[in-house]
Parts: C-alpha cells; sequence; structure tokens
C-alpha cells in the first residue's frame, strides 16, 4: 500500500473532517471511500460508454468484417 500527500485549503480540510465526523468514519477513510468511489464510476463510465458505441456501429462492425 502507498501513501499520497495533498495539500488543502483550511476550508477544505474543515468541511472533509465535519463530514467525516458526521458520517462516524474518521478523515483518511472518508477520503479512501471517495476516491474509490470515483475510480468505479468511472470505470462503470468507460465501459458504458464503449457498450453504447460497440452496438451503436454493430452493423457497421458487421458489413466491415
Amino acid at each position: 500500500m502507498n501513501t499520497v500527500t495533498i495539500q488543502l485549503t483550511d476550508e477544505h480540510l474543515l468541511k472533509l473532517q465535519e463530514t467525516a465526523t458526521h458520517l462516524g468514519i474518521s478523515l483518511e477513510e472518508l477520503v479512501l471511500k471517495s476516491v474509490e468511489e470515483l475510480l468505479e464510476r468511472s470505470e462503470v463510465t468507460f465501459k458504458e460508454a464503449t457498450d453504447y458505441v460497440l452496438q451503436k456501429n454493430s452493423e457497421l462492425y458487421q458489413r466491415l468484417a
């Protein structure tokens, strides 16, 4: 596992701390879960886009084959 260090404004750090407290989790866990969700969403969005393009152009691909 690796460690990443980022710089945040005081305002952003305070908002993150408040959110973590509200959710009953640590600041580190909130940030990790947020990054994981972002990465998963990116994968899903990419797969949905490729599926759409493949479906939309399937007739063309069949004619070219």
